[in-house]
């Protein structure tokens, strides 16, 4: 791992939708966002269901437990 890999803080902080968009906030400041047909369970869930979501794996991962979904931001 890199000296820049070390430095930004690619732990969750924040995860929002839109319309076709999963965005995730990681506390370094940077956003990464993909298109929400990538995850079906995500698509088709209530937005509810979108909402209720914590975070996993020590940060790099998110997981709702309304779909039983689990995502990682490493990849």
């Amino acid at each position: 791992m890199g000296i820049l890999a070390t430095a930004a803080d690619e732990r969750v902080a924040d995860v929002t939708f839109d319309q076709d968009t999963l965005s995730v906030r990681l506390k370094g400041g940077r956003t990464i966002s993909v298109p929400l047909a990538w995850y079906p369970k995500l698509f088709h869930a209530t937005a509810e269901q979108r909402r209720n979501w914590n975070v996993a794996g020590g940060g790099d991962g998110i997981h709702w437990p309304d779909i039983d979904e689990d995502i990682s931001i490493e990849g």
